[in-house]
């Protein structure tokens, strides 16, 4: 008896090893990286979350970056720029106004924008963040606009000048 036994739990055994090397195949099979002939196309090219000034020859445009651009509908014929404006220098820059122009990224040079607006910036401190929105009035409705990541904000510093 005690020799059928011990037969029988060893064939247990490598029915149990078989089992698991068959799993184990299987699972290596599904995990491994498929050729390059089934890959999809390569990623699209980085979005850039944030937009800096334009106009170089201001001072102050190397601190000055706009981060977080919403564009929401308050009512037909007006929408509401949402954006942060964030100030990188150690000093106080004070009250920033910007003329700044959405396009799309697919526009190309020369293109005018979707929208032009003017925004002002109360106080802006060093390194600061302050959110700012605002109301525009146009004929475009927000679902005719593209979705966030395919609009691009280009932006000029009008007001200061220099540091204060």
């Amino acid at each position: 008896m005690p020799g059928i036994v011990s037969e029988t739990v060893a064939a247990m055994i490598n029915s149990m090893r078989l089992v698991w090397l068959l799993l184990a195949a299987i699972l290596a099979g599904c995990s491994s990286p498929s050729s390059p002939d089934k890959q999809g196309k390569a990623p699209a090219p980085a979005i850039p979350a944030h937009y800096t000034a334009s106009n170089t020859s201001n001072p102050i445009a190397k601190y000055i970056e706009l981060v977080g651009l919403r564009v929401t509908e308050r009512s037909p014929g007006h929408l509401v720029v949402q954006f942060g404006v964030v100030n990188h220098s150690e000093a106080d820059i004070g009250d920033v106004k910007m003329n700044v122009n959405l396009s799309t990224t697919a526009a190309k040079p020369g293109e005018p924008p979707l929208i032009k607006f003017p925004a002002q910036v109360s106080r802006l401190g060093p390194n600061e963040l302050k959110d700012v929105s605002v109301e525009v009035p146009i004929k475009l409705r927000v679902y005719e606009l593209p979705d966030w990541q395919f609009l691009k904000a280009d932006f000029e510093i009008t007001e200061p000048k220099q540091f204060q």
